[in-house]
């Protein structure tokens, strides 16, 4: 696979530290609201990737993290924190806001076909580990306390800039928004990695430390987290574009900083997900989440769709016309697919040619869109049996997981008995004219999620 690095600002030909074998890391959602279908698109980029690299042969150990504790609402560790806002905007606790919104998040996902990561874990489950490892860096001299609070000193990291390009002088008061001033920091970029009650005195979520009662910072948790469950060398860190800076940069300095030496190889950012005012955010009032895509009669994998339609790395605009003309087109194909004759006769001709076509696109900087042209290709080949078309469908559809091919669904006797009865007994209303009765009788069956269908050659069914 040949994929885009940001650390190196080129693409590269990935190979894992331990061969065959890939450790995983992706930023977790941040449960104090719902996902917008911005942040899913992320998921869905990440989910493409993880399952690309199995169909590639590799066995990858993901890992995921929910954040929460510790994220406030300024990337700059100022502001509100945003799990205590989401408290008394629903008159919650903290922990209640968390339950229900990563179960929501799950649920998106499950909607959109991303697979849930074999390991996702709660940030305030692992306080011990940011303690140990807030202690091993204070006690190497790269953090130090100030004002009751831990902070990292970025001036010990190396190469702290190196992911996202910036410059100190980026980081200098009144430069930024986001850049405020701290007196008790050494430099204007110090990072908190542990917060007091000199910070929030009404958190809702503290714990006992060596440096006082209080709690992590947001950076801590994806270090703590991935070093527990994937060890000190990571092959691939994921997220979204706005996490380059400062939240992957301040992972990269504090797990370096505790490893003692370079931890992640290959970092993989998606891009933005713009409406027609610019970049999605939950902020501007009423966003766009997967269940409002339902409440408008949108499929969310023909929001899948839409997005495999674009590179994961260029910015993409959601307008509900765009995702009207991906959804028809998705119908559109599926529809095809259906039609295909089921009956077996696989064969070996242009199977390889199909799958190493699948893999070039899929290797090449996971080209989704070219992914979703073969199998376009596919079905126009007149030199494939119908068979063969759904096997290199379903081979394919294990990395695009657009549910392309439906499973017949099993009829038992019982139904099958009952759905023939009631055929027969409209066949006897519409030879009496009765077509009342008829209707009835379909519109019954219906219900049952049998759908049937009239020909001149009699009454059939089907399962929807």
């Amino acid at each position: 696979m040949n994929i885009y690095n940001t650390l190196t600002k080129k693409i590269e030909t990935f190979t894992p530290n331990e061969e065959g074998i890939v450790r995983l890391y992706t930023c977790g959602p941040t449960v104090y609201h719902y996902a917008h279908i911005g942040n899913l698109r992320t998921y869905i980029f990440e989910d493409i990737l993880e399952k690309g690299l199995e169909y590639l042969g590799y066995e990858v150990l993901r890992v995921m993290n929910i954040t929460d504790v510790g994220h406030l609402t300024s990337d700059a560790d100022s502001g509100e924190d945003k799990m205590k806002i989401a408290s008394a905007r629903e008159h919650k606790s903290v922990y209640d806001i968390a339950k229900f919104y990563t179960n929501a998040f799950f649920q998106d996902c499950s909607k959109l076909n991303i697979r849930k990561p074999a390991i996702v874990e709660k940030a305030s489950d692992h306080i011990d580990t940011y303690i140990k490892m807030i202690s091993k860096m204070l006690e190497e001299g790269y953090a130090y306390l100030s004002n009751g609070n831990v902070y990292f000193d970025i001036t010990k990291a190396n190469n702290y800039y190196e992911l996202s390009g910036k410059n100190p002088e980026d980081l200098m008061i009144g430069v930024r928004d986001t850049v405020e001033e701290d007196k008790y920091k050494r430099n204007p970029g110090d990072f908190v990695l542990w917060f007091t009650t000199s910070k929030f005195e009404n958190q809702d979520m503290k714990w006992d430390s060596p440096w006082g009662i209080g709690y992590p910072g947001w950076h801590i948790e994806c270090s703590g987290i991935s070093g527990k469950y994937l060890g000190e060398y990571l092959d691939i860190h994921c997220g979204g574009v706005d996490n380059i800076f400062p939240h992957h940069t301040n992972e990269i300095a504090q797990s370096e900083a505790y490893f003692g030496h370079k931890w992640c190889n290959y970092w993989i950012h998606g891009e933005h997900l713009n409406d027609q005012s610019g970049k999605m955010s939950k902020s501007k009032g009423e966003f766009l989440t997967v269940s409002l895509l339902e409440e408008r009669g949108y499929n969310p994998l023909s929001y899948r769709y839409f997005c495999l339609n674009s590179h994961y790395r260029n910015q993409l605009t959601f307008t509900w016309e765009a995702l009207k003309s991906a959804e028809t087109a998705y119908i559109k194909l599926k529809s095809k697919i259906k039609q295909l004759n089921r009956t077996p006769n696989l064969s070996d001709k242009k199977l390889d040619f199909y799958q190493n076509k699948f893999k070039e696109a899929l290797g090449n900087d996971l080209n989704t869109s070219s992914m979703l042209t073969l199998v376009y290709d596919v079905l126009k080949d007149e030199e494939l049996s119908d068979f063969t078309k759904l096997y290199l469908i379903d081979d394919f559809d294990k990395v695009l997981s657009l549910s392309l091919i439906e499973e017949p669904k099993e009829v038992s006797e019982e139904l099958e008995e009952l759905i023939l009865a009631k055929i027969k007994q409209r066949n006897e209303a519409k030879k009496n004219k009765d077509f009342a009765l008829a209707d009835k009788i379909r519109d019954e069956l219906f219900e049952k999620g049998v759908k049937l269908i009239d020909s001149k050659k009699g009454t059939t069914y089907e399962l929807i």
